[in-house]
């Protein structure tokens, strides 16, 4: 968990969810949202957004979603629900944003279509990936870095969680195959890529 957190603090996780609503905030002239962040674990990253916001005016109202109880946090106002990505437990349209970070590149090609089609549904303006980019070079990366890791977990899951990472052009087909009326993908700071989905108007 600690190496997650540094990960995501200096290694672009952060910055790359701060620029996507940022963007959104821009295009739709809103300063508020909903958000339902799936596969929230402890709910660090989307925390440290609400922190990182408040003094540009944009108000982010959060829900926890995993997929156990137990990986949720036990404190905090933000509300926790425990339920599957794949079929996500809300009607249509209930949030204005739904967001995942680190969390597509664990599922199979179908998996992250079938993901992409619930979070769209859900959501009344655009869904939010936060993931890594597979490329040779950050492979290597990802293997040069094994000494510093914390946790014997952290030395075996980087290395495997970037040779099953996908690409922006695949992140896009599966964004399209999913129904997003608009694809915005955008690559970050040591291959991170943040890709807003916007929903059709009519969806």
């Amino acid at each position: 968990m600690l190496d997650l957190r540094w990960f995501n603090r200096w290694f672009g996780g952060i910055e790359t969810s701060r620029e996507m609503i940022a963007a959104v905030a821009r295009k739709t002239g809103k300063a508020q949202f909903s958000v339902l962040e799936v596969a929230a674990g402890d709910g660090f990253v989307p925390r440290t957004l609400v922190e990182d916001f408040e003094s540009s005016g944009i108000h982010l109202d959060v829900t926890l979603l995993d997929r156990a109880a137990s990986h949720l946090p036990t404190n905090g106002a933000a509300p926790k629900i425990a339920g599957d990505a794949l079929s996500l437990p809300f009607h249509n349209s209930t949030f204005d944003l739904v967001s995942s970070s680190l969390f597509v590149h664990h599922l199979s090609p179908d998996e992250a279509v079938q993901f992409a089609h619930e979070a769209l549904r859900v959501c009344r303006t655009a869904v939010l990936v936060n993931d890594l980019g597979r490329s040779p070079l950050h492979l290597a990366i990802a293997y040069a870095g094994v000494p510093l890791y914390r946790s014997r977990i952290t030395r075996n899951d980087a290395p495997a969680s970037v040779r099953q990472a996908y690409t922006v052009e695949e992140m896009r087909d599966f964004l399209q195959q999913a129904g997003a009326g608009q694809i915005d993908i955008e690559r970050h700071f040591l291959f991170r890529m943040g890709a807003i989905a916007w929903k059709q108007a009519n969806a």
